[in-house]
């Protein structure tokens, strides 16, 4: 028993002396490695733009003594509602900015397109106090073009009705 025991001890022993503590460069090394690997990986995930819709247009016919506010309702795929907006029309024109993000939400995570998120529809509300005065629903394809690398505007400018109480 004593020579098995002595085995024992030696193999232990030899299998400590190999995997024995990691030489400091080799381990500064790897550090840096995975913490490149790391930086890479978030650069590659990295948050997707932010995109935005102008809309800019005006109040035909308005009442007098009437505060209106127009509402941008982005609509995504499967009627899925999105970002709005409010703002309050001046001297009857209006201009509102409507930020989206493009990323798009997938149980595939590593699809090509993931920040190709765009609506389909943009739903423009005269409002005046809490009731509707008009409403205009535009296919964003259609009616909207890139100006920049992140910004849309309508093709042309939107005349809304504030005579139809």
């Amino acid at each position: 028993m004593g020579i098995l025991q002595q085995s024992r001890s030696r193999i232990i022993r030899d299998i400590r002396n190999e995997k024995g503590p990691m030489p400091s460069a080799l381990r500064n090394n790897l550090i840096r490695v995975l913490g490149s690997v790391f930086s890479l990986y978030l650069i590659a995930h990295a948050q997707c733009p932010v995109d935005t819709v102008i809309v800019k247009g005006r109040v035909e016919h308005p009442i007098a003594q009437t505060d209106y506010r127009v509402r941008v309702q982005l609509v995504y795929p499967k009627h899925k509602p999105g970002e709005a907006g409010e703002v309050t029309v001046e001297d009857s024109k209006f201009q509102i900015p409507v930020e989206f993000v493009t990323s798009q939400s997938s149980a595939f995570t590593n699809l090509p397109k993931r920040c190709g998120r765009k609506p389909q529809t943009v739903v423009i509300t005269l409002l005046s106090g809490d009731q509707k005065s008009d409403e205009a629903s535009l296919d964003f394809a259609r009616n909207f073009r890139m100006v920049d690398a992140s910004a849309y505007t309508l093709r042309s400018e939107l005349a809304l009705n504030g005579g139809s109480q």
